[in-house]
């Protein structure tokens, strides 16, 4: 029986050049159209609203003097040839866990062009409740946290799982 598509690995390679792809774009977009610090105001709850990010999640250690820059990007690019073996060695078998990875690949490259390139990650979607504002963040942010919910839901609920316990 010949694999499907979604079943080799090259799928999910393509897939997270995508998720880089997208999220460049959007970056590039908003760096075009707005200044530092420049907001549009969608809703009372939503904005964009153009950051930079020195640091990691939350803006972790924004300050802490330049070299969490290659800190943040020897661990993205560890991470990522991480990831990209465990595409490969998933694929086949567990497509769902390799749509994860691959959205989680995906985020931490687009990231991480922006580390090296900018020294700085491009946040601009920002969420707040009144004066209270989430962190802003970014396509590829958005992937990360898909991949990594997708990832936890399918080892809590896979079919595998329940026949091993």
């Amino acid at each position: 029986m010949p694999l499907k598509m979604y079943q080799k690995p090259w799928f999910w390679y393509l897939t997270a050049l995508i998720v880089v792809a997208l999220d460049q774009a959007s970056k590039h977009a908003i760096e075009a159209a707005f200044e530092y610090g420049e907001t549009l105001v969608f809703t009372s709850f939503f904005n964009f609203t153009l950051a930079y990010n020195t640091g990691a999640a939350f803006s972790f250690l924004a300050e802490a003097g330049g070299w969490q820059r290659w800190f943040f990007t020897a661990i993205a690019l560890a991470a990522s040839v991480l990831l990209s073996v465990w595409i490969a060695r998933t694929a086949q078998q567990k497509p769902r866990e390799a749509f994860a990875l691959a959205f989680i690949l995906g985020g931490a490259l687009g990231n991480l062009y922006d580390r090296i390139v900018l020294g700085h990650v491009v946040d601009f979607i920002e969420f707040h409740y009144q004066a209270s504002y989430f962190p802003a963040f970014n396509l590829a942010d958005s992937a990360i946290s898909l991949g990594a919910t997708v990832l936890i839901i399918d080892m809590l609920f896979s079919k595998e799982k329940k026949a091993n316990a």
